[in-house]
């Protein structure tokens, strides 16, 4: 049996993949506990059991990131686990798109295919014209007539490659997708962390919150250890259209972002995710 300790480091290495499957949480994540990870590899604090499941979790965590399947903690492990990603499981033992196509493959306990992904159950919206507003009781953290701009312009960027349209609606009134800027505990049972932690998230069609963390140190123009506010909107609307994580590193799909950096251009595989999420 293996311990308590087993079971945390265990879940240390599976939370990139086994987080709320409708909740698509941007963020700066880091594991926990690196050192338990290096201490694991040494084979002193578990089972064959949990070996076992180590290994496989890890060899995952490979598959996904383009390194070398080995099922071991190495160097490029630990980078990769420590680098800046968005939250939202990067597997699914469904909803890879080439699932329904016949390729991909398992490795252990995960479903592996290439490229784009979608939510369990391929959720998606029943119509191409969707409204937006800004809730009001978020936080401001930029003048709000340039959030308005930026967040346009990540909306056009899905609207030029597909049928979709976005409109601004009042405050107040009925929108599809709901954005806002929040700190902590914010009342949808996904509460922020603070400076360094999760971004923003967004939840999967027909809900259509976008939600960023008030205390991040966001910028329109990064620099350092600023987060660019259009391009984590431009990947958050894509979970609110109903992608999934892509493997293609120049995806805005592609579940790691650097800080300091912008990335607001659609790869070819956001695209053609989109187009065959909707059949268009």
């Amino acid at each position: 049996m293996a311990t308590w300790f087993s079971y945390k480091l265990f879940g240390t290495i599976l939370v990139l993949f086994l987080l709320h499957p409708f909740v698509a949480e941007s963020g700066l994540i880091k594991p926990e506990s690196l050192q338990d990870l290096k201490q694991a590899q040494k084979g002193d604090v578990l089972d064959d059991e949990f070996d076992d499941a180590l290994e496989a979790g890890l060899g995952a965590f490979q598959q996904v990131y383009h390194l070398k399947v080995t099922g071991k903690i190495d160097p490029d492990t630990i980078k990769a686990m420590s680098a800046p990603r968005c939250g939202v499981p990067d597997v699914s033992s469904v909803n890879r798109t080439s699932n329904r196509h016949g390729h991909g493959h398992r490795h252990g306990m995960f479903y592996f295919a290439p490229k784009y992904a979608f939510f369990p159950g391929d959720r998606r919206w029943s119509k191409y014209h969707l409204n937006y507003n800004f809730l009001p009781d978020s936080v401001q953290v930029i003048d709000f007539q340039d959030l308005r701009g930026l967040i346009a312009r990540a909306f056009q960027k899905w609207a030029d490659v597909s049928p979709f349209r976005f409109t601004e609606v009042p405050e107040g009134t009925r929108a599809d997708i709901r954005i806002g800027f929040y700190r902590r505990d914010h009342g949808d049972d996904y509460p922020f962390d603070g400076p360094g932690g999760v971004l923003a998230h967004a939840i999967a069609p027909e809900d259509g919150r976008l939600h960023y963390d008030a205390d991040e140190n966001w910028s329109t123009n990064p620099t350092g250890s600023q987060v660019d506010l259009e391009s984590i909107a431009v990947h958050e609307i894509g979970h609110n259209l109903g992608l999934g994580h892509s493997e293609d590193q120049n995806a805005i799909m592609f579940p790691t972002f650097n800080a300091g950096t912008t990335k607001r251009n659609l790869g070819q595989d956001d695209i053609s995710g989109l187009q065959a999420l909707y059949g268009y």
